[in-house]
């Protein structure tokens, strides 16, 4: 009796074996009455495979795998009576020239702490969740409703988050542990979500996890996969969503990896035209086997299915979308109608969008997608990719570019603050200021601010306001929240020493202010799609760079007035321009004691009058500060 049956052949032929984590791999189950664990793993092409590991004492040849019918499939079979959870275990694969190669299993659902690189057995159907209020409140969601909830995601690298200092180890916080500090912080702040880098198993730190080994596996580095359900249980309890980063674009070339598995092209495109990134040295998923676009949707299916993970955010889509990305000519093969887009990576988005949207009501998968591609998060039935978000890097470039420069020539540069609104019900878009914008000498978000230490400050207050009032839902890297002074290493962990200083301390509380401004009132992101719920009231005031509009609810009730000065010079006769004749309610002043400010005797109320400005007939005066950020309630 194979428990690789020939229907599980067939649908893993089919690319339709949702399932395929249940199957391939390393399964603790009973057979004929024994204990043991069946070892099951696709090989295509090898001449034999043998299982070995801590149960027969790493006898490299004892245990002989046999191929599955039908032999055409190249799926190897063994169950090994006795063998236990926690055991560690290899695959030996035999090449067609004889040679041998020491594989760990790519369905494994735990890795050996690397640098060693065995996999162990495990049994992820174990843990028992509490999370049934969140779950079934996530199921409860349409495919429409689900825009009309908050995202403000806080994107975090375990490793580098906090770290227990003065330890022969690496110091890591175990997932256990950020189920308690960092759900607890992350609560208090106001974020919904959580943005996990780096949790698929991968061997090497530097790659920050975007390269991936271990497609079933949470890493080892923080603890055991129960551990890891433990922290995603932990979130949903306190009413905070968990995304992963994934990265189905490319994995590494790492001897006991995907590479060559079965000493051919397996996993990747034979061609290194179609099968390699030049620039990144890594191997690219061949999206034309249905085997490896099955094992690709099976990893997803698993994060979210068995994980309970609320989203996937996609890695380098682009990477994807386009046969020659980051190549010259000649490093390419166009497609069967001579263009760029690789057609069988746009299927595979197709497919697997669709499928884990419609059978997980409420997830979301998101793309971080770096071009124009048309419908990133348009239907299928529109020739779209189906992804229920899109990173709004545009946006994320304008608006960096506008903040680094010296207030005197934001004037000449206005454009780059409104023109995202112009596009904007193009895509459903999340705005981002992400880890990729705090490396490699650009600089911490602090340092890319012009001006002497209190001016970066402020503008980065300001600048934090923008982002948080404008439309789309919203991602802060770690770090950025409290106005981290260096670039992000992931060898060390934040400086959050940084927060004895007032003027750190006053950033983090600013950024607590306006998160929970936007999760507590609707009308910051229930019509975040739409020009409904958003107005400038002006746009072009770029003399003095300042920015003013409205964010508003369905109901018309509790709507937002933003205004913005970008400059250091006050503006003691500003008038505002109003869409209502209503008393409008100062919530947020950058200026008040609370965050170090000196607006001691400010009014909380300002009553508009018949005087027209910025096109309104009704306005209101109210002194704006250099630097000044003002959000008013009506």
């Amino acid at each position: 009796m194979s428990n690789f049956t020939e229907m599980d052949c067939y649908l893993f032929g089919q690319a339709t074996h949702y399932d395929i984590y249940r199957k391939m791999g390393a399964h603790v189950m009973t057979m004929n009455g024994v204990k043991g664990v069946c070892f099951d793993v696709w090989a295509p092409h090898a001449k034999q495979v043998y299982v070995f590991g801590e149960f027969n004492n790493w006898d490299e040849t004892s245990h002989e795998m046999k191929r599955v019918d039908p032999d055409t499939m190249g799926v190897y079979e063994l169950f090994v009576p006795g063998v236990k959870v926690g055991c560690m275990y290899k695959f030996i694969i035999v090449t067609q020239s004889g040679d041998r190669l020491y594989k760990a299993d790519p369905y494994a659902n735990y890795a050996q702490l690397r640098p060693e690189t065995a996999s162990i057995v495990t049994d992820i159907s174990k843990f028992k969740w509490t999370d049934d209020a969140w779950m079934k409140a996530r199921a409860a969601l349409t495919k429409e409703t689900v825009y009309e909830q908050p995202m403000a995601i806080y994107e975090v690298h375990p490793g580098s988050w906090m770290r227990h200092p003065g330890r022969d180890d690496d110091g890591f916080y175990t997932y256990r542990e950020l189920a308690k500090s960092l759900v607890s912080y992350v609560k208090e702040m106001g974020y919904t979500h959580i943005e996990l880098m780096g949790i698929s198993e991968y061997p090497f730190d530097g790659s920050w996890g975007y390269q991936v080994t271990g497609y079933y596996a949470p890493t080892s580095r923080y603890g055991t996969p129960e551990d890891f359900a433990y922290l995603i249980n932990e979130c949903h309890k306190n009413n905070i969503g968990v995304i992963l980063d994934w990265v189905p674009a490319h994995f590494p070339k790492d001897a006991h990896g995907l590479a060559d598995f079965d000493g051919t092209p397996t996993y990747e495109y034979a061609d290194p035209r179609k099968g390699e990134h030049p620039d990144w040295g890594t191997k690219i998923f061949d999206y034309s086997k249905n085997e490896v676009k099955n094992f690709l949707i099976g990893s997803a299916l698993m994060w979210v299915e068995n994980y309970h993970v609320d989203g996937l955010r996609v890695d380098a889509v682009a990477s994807m979308l386009y046969l020659d990305y980051g190549k010259e000519n000649g490093q390419w093969v166009p497609n069967i109608y001579g263009g760029n887009k690789n057609l069988e990576a746009i299927e595979f988005f197709k497919h697997i969008n669709t499928l884990i949207l419609g059978r997980n009501p409420g997830t979301v998968m998101i793309a971080e997608e770096s071009t124009a591609w048309p419908k990133v998060t348009g239907a299928v039935e529109e020739d779209g990719l189906n992804f229920s978000y899109k990173w709004n890097m545009g946006w994320m470039h304008d608006f960096l570019d506008y903040m680094k420069l010296d207030p005197y020539f934001r004037k000449d540069n206005h454009h780059k603050m409104t023109f995202a609104m112009s596009y904007n019900e193009s895509e459903k878009y999340i705005l981002v200021l992400s880890h990729d914008e705090v490396v490699h000498l650009k600089c911490s978000m602090l340092n890319k601010m012009p001006g002497l230490e209190g001016d970066k400050f402020k503008n980065l207050m300001a600048g934090y306001a923008f982002m948080m009032g404008h439309s789309g839902k919203k991602l802060l890297f770690m770090g950025q929240e409290f106005a981290q002074a260096q670039e992000w290493s992931e060898a060390r962990e934040l400086d959050w020493y940084l927060l004895e200083d007032p003027n750190h301390k006053k950033v983090q509380d600013w950024v607590k202010a306006l998160l929970h401004l936007y999760r507590n009132n609707p009308c910051m992101y229930e019509q975040d799609t739409s020009w409904a719920g958003f107005e400038w009231i002006n746009a072009d005031d770029r003399d003095r760079s300042i920015f003013s509009f409205v964010r508003k609810s369905k109901d018309g009730k509790n709507n937002m007035l933003f205004v913005i000065n970008f400059t250091p010079v006050a503006r003691d006769d500003y008038r505002v321009g109003v869409p209502k004749n209503k008393t409008y309610r100062l919530v947020l002043n950058s200026e008040d004691p609370a965050f170090n400010g000196t607006d001691t005797d400010r009014k909380k109320s300002y009553k508009a009058t018949k005087s027209p400005c910025d096109g309104k007939k009704y306005s209101f005066a109210y002194p704006l500060p250099a630097y000044g950020v003002a959000v008013f309630k009506y």
